[in-house]
């Protein structure tokens, strides 16, 4: 029941942002901070694992860690891109799809290599 309150707070908000007159721009500020939020909690989740795992970052293969950071330098970049792939229409969605699902994989394969050898 508590969840069902909190839901139907939340969706009273969400309606108030966009059915109020002259709220288009409360709801584009609102929205901006929510993903300056939401990239800050991503780059401070950065900073935390690479302190923490400094160790085994350095002591990987050199492949591996070029594998490694291109594959996270590829998914910043698609994110940051974002809006001008969207833009672009259905090739661009793809080509969004195709960069994160690369380098996904490169993380995936990057990790599954580090835990074949531990």
């Amino acid at each position: 029941m508590q969840f069902a309150w909190k839901l139907g707070v939340v969706a009273l908000v969400a309606l108030a942002l966009v059915a109020l007159p002259g709220s288009g721009g409360l709801l584009d500020v609102v929205l901006t901070m929510l993903s300056i939020a939401f990239f800050a909690a991503i780059a401070f989740m950065a900073y935390r694992l690479f302190r923490q795992y400094r160790f085994e970052l350095e002591t990987l293969p050199d492949s591996q860690r070029l594998v490694l950071y291109a594959s996270l330098g590829v998914a910043l970049v698609t994110l940051v891109a974002t809006n001008r792939l969207f833009d672009v229409g259905g090739l661009g969605a793809l080509a969004w799809c195709a960069l994160l699902g690369g380098a996904s994989y490169g993380l995936y394969w990057v990790w599954t290599q580090y835990r074949a050898y531990g």
